[in-house]
């Protein structure tokens, strides 16, 4: 039987962060939160959230007639917007306000969410920042990445250059094998450390700031990685001028062209607490 919104857990309790996790947040630009949900509302979630990438996933393309980014995993965005059940997740108020906590804010909209699932034999995401997707006028972007089944590193866990958020943007380009390789030089001539989770249960989540650099190796195992992720900003933020083309795309597609300078505060971003 299939789950209905009457049945589904609302996410809304909050849940405590410490002082701890705030300061190491700041300092390394991520932090890794347990159980932000538990095994029974992530087990009544994951099918809800893996039904729907299903239906809206455009991609039918073999793994091996895709191109690297392709390659990295099955992206579908902005589920909540074609599915009442999944908008009662992204809306939730329990990991919206650990993102506040974690930015020091006492507000965050909606960027969009997307759903990764990395396949069986799915490559790696190259390093890269998401914030050079994202026109906004703020530092205080945060993404939460939620595995919705156990992980571990052979299935494509995601990997911070610690510290790397401080300085902004380093490079203006997208995802792809030459910001894996531009990436990789600075993060060695930085002697930034590399760090990941060795494993993460269902319902745990990391949090980074949308300039800290990271990656995901390739999906060694026969299961999928299944991921759900959600991007808040600072309410009061503004739209900056698009830089590039991507800037462009993403001021049209989550922003609904408002005009530049004005507030980041389209029908696709509410507010969530």
């Amino acid at each position: 039987m299939s789950a209905t919104l009457n049945n589904l857990p609302t996410l809304d309790g909050f849940k405590e962060i410490s002082k701890q996790q705030i300061s190491e947040f700041h300092k390394n630009g991520h932090v890794l939160i347990k159980s932000v949900i538990n095994k029974k509302e992530v087990g009544e979630y994951r099918n809800v959230i893996a039904n729907a990438a299903d239906k809206y996933n455009t991609e039918k393309r073999k793994i091996e007639d895709r191109d690297t980014y392709g390659k990295a995993f099955l992206q579908v965005m902005n589920l909540w917007c074609s599915d009442e059940r999944v908008r009662q997740f992204v809306l939730s108020k329990r990991m919206a306000k650990i993102a506040a906590d974690l930015l020091n804010v006492e507000n965050v909209r909606i960027y969009h969410d997307q759903a990764l699932f990395k396949e069986p034999g799915g490559g790696p995401t190259p390093w890269h920042q998401d914030q050079h997707y994202w026109p906004l006028d703020t530092h205080n972007t945060i993404t939460m990445w939620m595995p919705l089944v156990d992980i571990n590193t052979e299935m494509g866990m995601l990997t911070f250059a610690s510290g790397s958020h401080k300085k902004g943007c380093v490079f203006n380009n997208e995802i792809s094998d030459e910001s894996q390789i531009e990436f990789e030089q600075y993060i060695k001539n930085e002697n930034l450390e590399v760090s990941r989770a060795e494993e993460m249960d269902a319902g745990d989540a990391t949090f980074h700031y949308g300039f800290t650099i990271h990656n995901a190796p390739g999906n060694h195992s026969k299961k999928m990685r299944e991921v759900m992720t959600i991007i808040y900003f600072a309410d009061g933020a503004r739209i900056t001028l698009p830089q590039h083309k991507w800037q462009v795309n993403d001021h049209k597609t989550w922003l609904m062209e408002l005009p530049v300078s004005e507030f980041a505060a389209s029908e696709l971003n509410p507010l969530v607490l």
